[in-house]
């Protein structure tokens, strides 16, 4: 009897191990991610480059991913309002932070007081890479730029010129004065939290210039008189001399900077903890951007497309951030 209890015990605790083997072996379903919309959240407000190429993107990149795509706009502080809101929102994927992240992040740590660092975001890709231009107004009768530096100089307060809160126009226009030997006071410069707001002053004749990305600028081109163009050579999209060749008469030098990158950002956190949830929002960018249908919207509303991925883009906001560190001060 002995014998037989034990064999029937036996065979119970066999078939528990076979039944929990059979449990272990079975497959994990894999995580569903998203399973419910996602929301892009702009750092500036309607109407300007990183909000048109917000909602250029939302519709491709909610097919990629199979959910609904919703744009927010956040503007102010130079997307310290944003950066911040961001990062108070849960690490889970389901917010995305769309933003001209250099050199207005930047900024907001050099000079605006932000606690935050760049480190505290990862960058999955920036598609739009830009130059900055400094145009006047048409009927501002400005048609150079040393004639609107020495305007300047000799009327003080008279000259009115916008710029994007933290931009790299921002820093370039208080460089010029700078190097000029120009006190900063003698120019009355407006700051907007978009391009939009921008372009639109210069346009209206609420100021005499203007100092911001070129690409994005076309649609007041008739309003303005280009003077210079940020960068080492001339450029097919604008008839206006480089920046040093435009200053040549007055025989000052200042550094080119690097213009806007704009694209999308998770909190570095999120990628920590989720990095299958990553890795599936950074191939739904990429694999927007590779369709042809894609790039050609973003090529007729002269919207930047390129695919730089996250290593890269992470990379590049490094060097960004060095760069700017060296002039951080003007903007205090």
């Amino acid at each position: 009897m002995l014998n037989t209890l034990n064999i029937i015990k036996g065979k119970s605790l066999l078939i528990g191990a076979a039944a929990m083997l059979t449990t272990l072996a079975l497959p994990v379903a894999a995580e569903e991610f998203p399973d419910r919309p996602i929301n892009m959240v702009v750092g500036f407000g309607t109407g300007g480059s990183a909000d048109r190429m917000t909602r250029a993107m939302s519709s491709f990149v909610s097919e990629e991913l199979g959910v609904p795509v919703q744009v927010t706009n956040r503007p102010g502080a130079g997307t310290q309002v944003s950066a911040n809101y961001i990062l108070n929102m849960p690490d889970d994927g389901y917010t995305l932070y769309a933003s001209t992240f250099a050199p207005y992040l930047t900024n907001t740590i050099l000079s605006g007081g932000a606690d935050y660092s760049i480190d505290d975001f990862s960058y999955l890709n920036f598609q739009w890479f830009d130059l900055d231009l400094i145009a006047a107004n048409k009927d501002s009768g400005f048609e150079d730029l040393p004639t609107l530096l020495e305007t300047i100089r000799d009327n003080p307060g008279q000259v009115r010129g916008s710029v994007v809160q933290g931009s790299a126009g921002h820093l370039m226009v208080r460089l010029l004065l700078d190097e000029a030997g120009i006190p900063q006071d003698n120019l009355n410069l407006v700051t907007y939290n978009s391009g939009g707001e921008a372009r639109s002053a210069v346009a209206g004749q609420q100021v005499d210039f203007v100092s911001i990305s070129a690409q994005g600028s076309e649609g007041i081109r008739e309003f303005l008189t280009p003077l210079a163009i940020v960068n080492d050579e001339r450029i097919d999209q604008w008839d206006a001399p480089p920046i040093n060749e435009a200053l040549s008469e007055m025989d000052l030098e200042v550094p080119v900077l690097q213009g806007s990158m704009r694209g999308f950002a998770v909190t570095s956190e999120f990628e920590r903890q989720h990095p299958e949830r990553y890795e599936v929002l950074a191939d739904a960018i990429q694999n927007a951007l590779a369709r042809k249908e894609v790039q050609d919207q973003l090529e007729s509303q002269d919207i930047g497309g390129v695919w730089v991925g996250p290593e890269r883009a992470n990379a590049l906001m490094r060097e960004n951030y060095e760069t700017f560190e060296k002039y951080a001060h003007l903007l205090n």
